[in-house]
């Protein structure tokens, strides 16, 4: 027979329902208290019958979440990184995550409201916010529990959600190439009214106001906007490379791959900083703003079970530097031909 409740109370000298409460209720006890009897589950190996705990309360412990159909875009591979971060944090939790698919945001609503009637996930995980997200007040009115990757772009009712400080990602790129002595920085991004993309741009738009004092037309003149698509990218950023920008910062790493092809038609190097760190970056060697997904999973799940409104949430994401003689952030000294 395996370890018991009652074992774990002996040998850590506490009742059996301290012992609950530490598992199940940490909070009500003394910080002294909590770890005698963690320690004691460690000595004895003891693994709770968490199938029965959830018959008790009344859950599954599994959280629903939608993905999208596969598309060409390259920042599509973020979803998997994520749900990986997600998946690892809450197995260690004890929960599951169920993927599910739909084709618009009310299928999405209506196979959430499924999934919980059928007792098959019992809370929600929303991503791809945007303006308008019927999603949320649908959510709310059924009192359905359930958290949002990603903030409101516009009024919506009080929910829990995390996000990631794109305006921050693009503040630290910029300013990485500020002080490497880069005066004319252009943004290459996506078309205006993209909440994360507009979000992305005031970082990079802030910088070169606050430091340099260049704005309004200045800051247009060296801004470029396009589908977040290799393709688009590289017709896009050759007007700006033309008009002699020293480096870019751009809105993801698709968009800076085609700012990296645009410039090697015209046989010149310079710093590319991509947002989103994802293998194209590592792949191709230029710097790149990664978004922490280990931390917004982290707290996606706090946030699930916290009260709504409760719980708003802004990871910080950080800049990963490269060297690549061609497109690692470089004095601006270094401009010039591609070295063959």
């Amino acid at each position: 027979m395996g370890t018991t409740l009652a074992d774990v109370a002996a040998h850590a000298g506490v009742s059996v329902q301290t012992v609950s409460n530490a598992l199940n209720n940490p909070g009500l006890l003394k910080r002294s208290t909590l770890d005698r009897v963690l320690a004691a589950v460690d000595d004895l190996d003891y693994s709770p019958n968490l199938q029965a705990r959830r018959l008790r309360q009344q859950t599954v412990a599994t959280i629903g979440l939608r993905i999208d159909p596969l598309t060409e875009n390259v920042a599509a591979s973020l979803l998997d990184r994520f749900l990986h971060e997600l998946t690892a944090r809450a197995d260690a939790q004890g929960r599951h995550v169920l993927l599910f698919t739909a084709v618009d945001d009310e299928e999405e609503v209506r196979k959430i409201r499924e999934l919980a009637s059928q007792r098959v996930a019992d809370r929600f995980l929303l991503t791809s916010t945007h303006l308008g997200d019927a999603r949320v007040t649908s959510l709310l009115d059924e009192g359905l529990p359930f958290a949002a990757f990603g903030r409101p772009w516009g009024a919506a009712r009080e929910h829990n959600w995390v996000d990631v400080d794109g305006a921050a990602g693009t503040r630290a790129a910029t300013d990485a190439l500020l002080d490497a002595g880069h005066r004319r920085i252009g943004f290459l991004g996506w078309p205006a009214g993209s909440g994360s993309g507009d979000d992305r741009r005031r970082g990079w738009a802030e910088a070169m106001a606050e430091r340099l004092g260049v704005g309004g037309d200045a800051l247009d003149a060296l801004t470029a906007r396009c589908q977040d698509r290799v393709a688009d990218a590289l017709v896009a950023a050759g007007p700006l490379l033309e008009r002699g920008v020293t480096a870019l910062v751009c809105a993801s790493d698709s968009l800076a791959t085609g700012g990296i092809g645009a410039a090697s038609q015209l046989g010149i190097r310079l710093p590319v900083i991509g947002f989103d760190n994802t293998s194209l970056a590592a792949g191709l060697g230029f710097p790149s703003v990664d978004q922490s997904l280990g931390e917004v999973a982290t707290a996606a799940l706090a946030a699930i079970d916290a009260q709504p409104g409760a719980v708003t949430t802004i990871v910080r994401p950080h800049l990963v530097r490269r060297d690549d003689a061609r497109w690692g952030i470089a004095p601006a000294a270094d401009r010039g031909p591609s070295p063959s």
